[in-house]
């Protein structure tokens, strides 16, 4: 899980080798704490949230698939 949501914000931003993925995995649950450089975080965020939120739905997408519920926070 934590590759596709790697591959998913690498294609988003400019500087790359900033990106830093943290996967927090429970019984039932994944946390993912994503960092971007600033200049990249509105790439990330989009307008009024709608990026963020399609990364959530598909990361919630694939955690499904593995009987789990996931979360991702943008730091």
């Amino acid at each position: 899980m934590k590759e596709i949501l790697e591959t998913i914000i690498t294609n988003l931003v400019d500087k790359k080798d900033a990106v830093e993925v943290k996967e927090i995995e429970d019984t039932k649950s994944v946390a993912f704490e994503v960092k971007v450089d600033e200049s990249d975080m509105g790439k990330v965020i989009g307008k009024q949230g709608k990026i963020a939120k399609s990364i959530r739905i598909v990361m919630k997408a694939v955690a499904a698939k593995e009987h789990k519920k996931s979360s991702v926070e943008f730091i």
